[in-house]
């Protein structure tokens, strides 16, 4: 606002009479700082060391530059200048110009009565006030709008925590012109030894040999920890806290959680911090404490998630060895095995287990769900089932289902799990294979030298031969019950356990490579599979026919475990 040094409006009058210009000055010198000028050009040269006046009196007919022609030189520069013209005629068109060209209040013409130009000038003074204060509003709303909006691009732009942390500092010391300021976090009720700073570049000088950016400095700072204790701005005049410097500590704090505290620096030079401003300052600071909230957030579950990750890593590489990577070569016999599970750790798995009065044992079992708890219940079943396998003389195969359901079924059953499995001992000296299923997808047998024979001689397609003795899952039933299958595999024969990851993939709509149409996202099914293997024209290979299948079906949504037991 247009203030003298006493508090007083400022006005000027503009009248190349002298007496004129001394009537009004001791008409409104007690009132206002009043500022004469006997012509327009010393109006404006007045006007370019005093600054904005709040009234302007000036005669229209004045020698050089009439009344209109000056005041319409100062509507851009101040536009919340009160304009009144004072003349001694009253043509129309002197009247029009100085309305529409120099915004002017009033028009009074000489002689003029001085209660009615002391009215008209209060008047002009209230209005200016009113003006004024209305701009102020105005001013402070959108400097406001632009700091938040400053600040929320800033805040979007930063990457992680000590990134946001920097970007606030730099927004709010910039944005409210302070010399410097700095940001100390807060953990537990006490500050960190980190802390953030911005500092104005025509200051660098003088900040360079200060200490007020060093971090023994910011905590001893009775200022600081007034603010960390209180939880209220604190304010500082130069000379309290330093000789130099007015200081200002907001503490940063959301949901009643003191997150950092702000300390802004300003130069005893430049005014201190109006209260609209220290309130505007506490409307950003505000907003910044909801983003370090948020990025405090952000920052533990990433650091949460990284963890899960390294631990997750660690899980897929103790079940992966859990798994077995290799086993003793069989004579007359070739056994490949493969599992991936859909996340880091699955339900699936296999086991393949040489007895040493020579027996194979081969079983493929699939956990219900996914992830850590069927990789847990995936592990106690192969740490039992090696148990069992590993006696002198094991049992029967639908034997060994039942002592796996008896140890595992309480556990399976309080955690709402089951175990779909197939479990089969084949005894290379006589060919003959003994198989327990608890729930699980059916074995295949075929010979693939017949599948061979008779692509290339196109007779009659061959079927496979599906194993359907079957029993409920493990976990289901207190006791287990169900008969053992068996059958004789003869040379060039092929035994094939897969889990639901298989059968159950989702393959496209042209089908599955022979020309034979599906439904789109058809899953692959039993049916599918064994398409797929009359395909294969060399040795089988279980990770070409995995290739293939994965192919249709780029997204693996369940584990994927497949094991083969083929006779030469």
């Amino acid at each position: 606002m247009s203030q003298g040094s006493g508090g007083k409006l400022k006005l000027m009058v503009v009248d190349d009479e002298p007496d004129n210009l001394d009537l009004l000055y001791r008409t409104f010198r007690r009132d206002f700082e009043v500022f004469k000028a006997s012509s327009g050009l010393n109006a404006l040269q007045s006007l370019d060391q005093e600054g904005e006046m709040a009234i302007i009196i000036s005669d229209q007919r004045m020698p050089g530059m009439n009344g209109t022609e000056f005041l319409s030189k100062t509507v851009e520069r101040f536009p919340d200048t009160i304009r009144i013209v004072l003349t001694g005629y009253t043509d129309v068109e002197d009247l029009v110009e100085a309305i529409n060209t120099g915004k002017v209040f009033k028009y009074i013409t000489k002689p003029w009565m001085p209660d009615e130009l002391k009215t008209v000038v209060q008047q002009a003074a209230e209005t200016y006030q009113v003006l004024k204060q209305r701009t102020n509003e105005l001013q402070r709303a959108l400097r406001r709008e632009s700091l938040f909006n400053a600040m929320t691009s800033a805040i979007r732009e930063s990457l992680d925590y000590r990134s946001m942390l920097q970007t606030i500092v730099e927004t709010i010391g910039s944005g409210f012109e302070a010399t410097c300021c700095i940001l100390r976090p807060v953990e537990s009720d006490r500050l960190t030894a980190e802390f953030f700073s911005y500092q104005a570049p025509t200051q660098a000088e003088l900040l360079s040999s200060s200490h007020y950016l060093s971090g023994s400095q910011a905590e001893a700072d009775s200022l600081t920890h007034q603010a960390l204790t209180t939880r209220q701005t604190q304010l500082a005049p130069t000379g309290v806290t330093s000789p130099e410097l007015a200081q200002l500590v907001i503490p940063l704090t959301y949901q009643q959680e003191l997150l950092a505290v702000l300390a802004l620096y300003q130069d005893s030079t430049v005014s201190i911090w109006p209260p609209e401003d220290i309130q505007l300052i506490e409307g950003v600071a505000e907003q910044a404490a909801l983003a370090i909230s948020q990025a405090k957030l952000y920052q533990l579950i990433q650091e949460q998630t990284q963890q899960m990750r390294a631990e997750l890593e660690v899980a897929r590489q103790i079940q992966t060895n859990l798994l077995r990577q290799s086993w003793p070569e069989v004579e007359g016999a070739k056994i490949q095995a493969c599992c991936y599970p859909a996340r880091e750790v699955g339900g699936d798995f296999f086991e393949v287990y040489v007895h040493p009065q020579g027996d194979i044992w081969l079983t493929v079992g699939d956990v219900s769900g996914k992830g850590v708890p069927a990789a847990l219940f995936m592990a106690s079943a192969i740490s039992v089932l090696r148990r069992e396998l590993a006696q002198e003389a094991p049992p029967e195969p639908n034997i060994v289902m039942q002592n796996l359901n008896s140890g595992l079924s309480e556990d399976l059953v309080s955690n709402n799990c089951f175990i779909t499995m197939v479990l089969a001992r084949y005894t290379p000296a006589t060919g003959q294979l003994v198989y327990a299923n608890a729930g699980h997808v059916y074995p295949l047998v075929w010979s693939h030298q017949a599948v061979i024979s008779a692509s290339s001689s196109e007779t009659l397609p061959i079927e496979p031969t599906y194993l359907k003795t079957r029993g409920v899952p493990l976990g289901i039933l207190p006791i287990w019950k169900a008969a053992a299958g068996n059958v004789v595999l003869n040379s060039g024969e092929v035994f094939l356990l897969t889990s639901d990851g298989i059968t159950e993939a989702t393959v496209n709509a042209e089908g599955i490579g022979d020309g034979t149409p599906l439904s789109a996202s058809s899953m692959l099914q039993q049916t599918g599979l064994w398409q797929l293997l009359t395909q294969e024209r060399t040795p089988l290979n279980l990770n070409t026919l995995l290739e293939r299948i994965q192919a249709h079906n780029p997204i693996q949504e369940d584990d994927q475990t497949i094991l083969s037991l083929e006779v030469l």
